[in-house]
């Protein structure tokens, strides 16, 4: 027992790379093609927002098992992409998840400008289209790199839940974070 164990860690650690930015360029959101009609997802009418690509490090990985949110998004991503997937960089960082929330913290000087922190990395919530992809975004760990396609939407539930998308890379605080609709996912080979 204790030796299966101590292989799941070894297969769940993180993957730790020298210093360089592994995913260059920011985000890709474009206007959507798709009628504005909602698409059922389960329970949830989801409407599509805008069309969305991103390849980035994976900072931190949260899983949510209960309540509607949950039901709609098992899996929270904090990414980062330019400076914010340089190996320095997050070095000198302490990244954690909660409550659906992203939080980094650093000893001053901050490894880059506060606001680059925010506008090159995310705290994304999302949604598997199919459950092949739901499979492959809980085998992520921290600093996979992977690539991500599909929408950014908003989510409705006929309880009246609601959950919307942030448009920006650059907001913060409550509201910014992306409900992402996850179509394609590649992960990058592991070092």
């Amino acid at each position: 027992m204790l030796l299966i164990a101590a292989g799941h860690e070894w297969m769940q650690r993180d993957i730790d790379h020298p210093p360089g930015m592994l995913a260059a360029a920011d985000p890709v959101q474009t206007a959507t093609t798709a009628s504005g009609a909602p698409v059922s997802h389960g329970e949830f009418q989801l409407r599509r927002r805008a069309g969305f690509e991103v390849t980035a490090r994976v900072l931190s990985t949260r899983r949510y098992r209960w309540g509607l949110g949950a039901d709609l998004s098992p899996i929270d991503l904090a990414l980062g992409w330019g400076p914010m997937s340089d190996q320095s960089v997050l070095d000198r960082l302490d990244i954690s998840q909660g409550n659906r929330w992203y939080f980094f913290r650093y000893e001053n000087p901050p490894p880059l400008a506060p606001g680059d922190l925010s506008t090159h990395s995310a705290n994304m919530h999302m949604i598997p289209a199919e459950p092949w992809v739901e499979d492959e975004l809980l085998d992520l760990r921290h600093g996979d790199v992977v690539s991500l396609s599909g929408y950014l939407v908003d989510a409705q539930h006929p309880t009246g839940f609601k959950w919307r998308t942030s448009l920006s890379r650059e907001d913060t605080g409550g509201g910014a974070c992306e409900l992402f609709l996850v179509t394609g996912i590649t992960i990058k080979p592991r070092p």
